[in-house]
């Protein structure tokens, strides 16, 4: 047994080593196994074995002590938790034997987690639930949490949907105070701030979207003149009847923008705003935010202005509708149109041609990849994938919103300042494997400098047409940067231009909202509160939140669609390659799925400059747009990822790559 001084000798070496030891904080990086990692602050990342995995949750910010395993291998000792960002998730309620749980469905928790006695809410096992952890597992590793609500039981109609908003925290009803709000306006609120704005009511102003909007943001006219045409885009201006900070915009802020889920879109303004009082229904008046610009004979943009009018559409017409008046042909609807109209939509259709050719020569085209629609049963399930045609009166729009958009960018970086959409092209990071891909497949463009803008357009318009062993462009539009918001002008270089940014769907994206208040006060002295740095921040997560929640849904809703597709041989293309196989994009429906190396013979070695897959003993390639047949092989639904069993392939010609 220790004496007194043994036990003091011991307490003051544990306190010297706890003195001297050094941590190193840094937050927890989960994986798809039960192990992870901590992405240290000064920049690399040290190994967390299963057993210290278990006492910590994806995202935690931590304290870690490092110590050595084996010669030259590491791990962390989780020390202390500083902060938790974890708060909510969902998962699947799950008893097994006395003990119940949720088997949570958020990416990097791979555990069941305990639910006491007190937190169950009645949940029933395989329900979905939303839960929140009750005790962090940072003690013993064993965590507890409490159910909030019971989403519902798989197959439930609709139950994909409400599983994908508690997921994301996406709410799907509206705050009070913004409830109260909406409510409160009406069409009095509309005539009253009619007043000191442009009256073009009489004007034949149309709106061209698809039969079943609503939330209809903007209306076109378009007039000749002795250089070209006066364009004049008219934009539904929410701005004017949301008073800044006030709740309504808060909300429109926190969601960022309108989700498209299939079915039901999740929208960013209440209805009675975005579907009635601001969106450009035809025959009333509604209060617009105009952009006149100048479009010259060759596609040019002259002079622009902005105006705050009042407008009273002349139609709701239909893409169909308008692509069936450039084309010439004939029927009741197309007779039944005003002429001053039918005028219009023939010198839209004369200054878009324009505009797209000045692009297509100056700028960049986006290729029209083929688009497809969901439709929906009544279960809330898909019932049909059929493609979404792209046709002149869809262009016809683009081309408009894109060149107001290019004045709205260019009026703004002569303020010095406003919000701008950034984007960088090539992602740096992959800059060795691109300068490798060009010298061994298109060494005519090795010394182009992507990163300027120009060299970024001759490199992405000589690859569209180049005849090489590999498809170069293919391959560098899979490694471009992501577009950022940013305060300053600065090149978007997937669309070849200086500068840009969007102000066309106010009713649909907070940014464009905002883009609407940063010009009216600069023309008008309008009220408005500046974007911080880290509420710019918080807007681009809650974009990319939006965008991966709409993504979620639409693969969940496709692969159990998939199960209905049998053994039957389907055309595609190989879409994007992994070291661990390829992905295929079926020609019928655009349905994604996953072909894995493992069910092929023999074994295959990834090529990071042409992504390229490459058997080591034949040379068999797999690559980027390869026409391939597949056949449907399952779900993984944990993943909820399609997967494909290979039937047959074009053959690629080996040779030096």
């Amino acid at each position: 047994m220790l004496n007194a001084d043994a036990l003091s000798q011991l307490r003051q070496l544990k306190s010297d080593i706890e003195e001297n030891k050094v941590v190193f904080p840094g937050t927890v990086k989960a994986t798809n196994g039960r192990f992870g990692f901590v992405v240290l602050d000064e920049g690399r990342d040290v190994f967390l074995p299963p057993e210290e995995m278990q006492k910590v949750l994806p995202g935690d910010r931590v304290n870690v002590t490092e110590q050595e395993v084996e010669k030259g291998k590491t791990q962390g000792v989780v020390d202390e938790l500083l902060e938790t960002r974890l708060n909510t998730f969902v998962g699947r309620y799950l008893v097994k034997g006395k003990g119940h749980f949720v088997v949570p469905e958020t990416p990097g928790i791979n555990r069941w987690i305990f639910i006491p006695p007190r937190e169950r809410m009645n949940a029933q096992p395989d329900d979905f639930i939303y839960c929140q952890i009750h005790k962090h597992p940072i003690k013993d590793g064993k965590g507890q949490a409490r159910v909030l609500r019971v989403i519902g039981k798989a197959g439930e109609p609709g139950i994909e949907r409400a599983f994908t908003l508690a997921t994301f925290d996406l709410a799907d009803t509206w705050p009070e105070a913004v409830q109260k709000q909406a409510d409160a306006l009406g069409d009095g609120d509309l005539e009253s701030r009619e007043a000191g704005r442009e009256d073009r009511t009489d004007r034949p102003y149309v709106t061209i979207d698809s039969p079943g909007t609503q939330d209809m943001d903007d209306a076109l006219l378009a007039e000749p003149n002795a250089t070209g045409w006066t364009l004049s885009i008219a934009i539904a201006d929410p701005t004017a009847m949301i008073a800044p900070g006030s709740p309504a915009e808060q909300e429109a802020f926190n969601r960022a923008t309108a989700i498209y889920f299939p079915g039901e879109p999740l929208p960013m303004l209440p209805d009675s705003i975005s579907t009635r009082l601001c969106s450009l229904m035809p025959d009333v008046k509604r209060l617009v935010l105009v952009c006149d610009l100048q479009v010259n004979n060759d596609g040019s943009l002259g002079d622009y202005s902005f105006h705050q009018a009042v407008i009273q559409s002349k139609g709701k017409l239909s893409y169909d509708l308008v692509s069936n008046v450039i084309e010439g042909r004939e029927d009741d609807d197309i007779k039944a149109l005003p002429d001053a109209v039918g005028n219009s939509l023939d010198q839209l259709h004369q200054a878009a041609t324009a505009l797209r050719k000045w692009r297509g020569e100056h700028a960049l085209l986006s290729g029209d990849r083929p688009e497809f629609r969901l439709r929906l049963d009544e279960n809330k399930r898909i019932r049909l994938i059929e493609p979404s045609v792209q046709n002149e009166a869809h262009r016809l729009v683009e081309e408009c919103m894109v060149a107001a958009n290019r004045c709205a960018a260019d009026f703004l970086g002569g303020q010095g300042a406003g919000l701008f959409i950034q984007h960088p092209g090539l992602r740096e990071d992959r800059a060795d494997n691109i300068r490798a891909l060009l010298e061994g497949h298109a060494p005519h463009l090795s010394g182009v400098d992507a990163h300027q803008a120009e060299g970024f357009k001759t490199l992405m318009k000589e690859t569209a047409t180049l005849e090489a062993e590999v498809p170069v462009k293919a391959i560098l539009s899979r490694q471009l940067a992501r577009a950022e918001l940013g305060f300053k002008p600065a090149p978007h270089q997937g669309m070849g231009l200086d500068a840009y940014t969007t102000f066309t769907s106010p009713l649909r994206k907070f940014s464009d909202f905002h883009v609407h208040r940063l010009i009216k006060a600069a023309l008008w002295d309008s009220p408005m509160k500046a974007l911080t740095d880290d509420q710019l921040e918080a807007l681009q997560a809650a974009q990319i939140r939006a965008r991966q929640a709409a993504n979620s849904l639409e693969a969940w809703l496709k692969s159990d669609f998939a199960k209905t597709l049998g053994e039957t041989p389907m055309a595609g293309v190989i879409s994007r390659t992994v070291p661990a196989g390829f992905f295929v994009r079926l020609d019928a429906n655009g349905l994604e799925g996953f072909v894995s190396c493992k069910d092929l013979d023999g074994k295959y070695s990834f090529d990071p400059v042409t992504l390229r897959l490459i058997h080591n003993k034949n040379g068999r390639i797999f690559q980027l747009e390869q026409p391939v047949t597949v056949s449907f092989a399952g779900v993984d639904e944990e993943r909820r990822q399609i997967n494909f069993r290979l039937v047959e392939a074009r053959e690629i010609p080996t040779g030096p790559v």
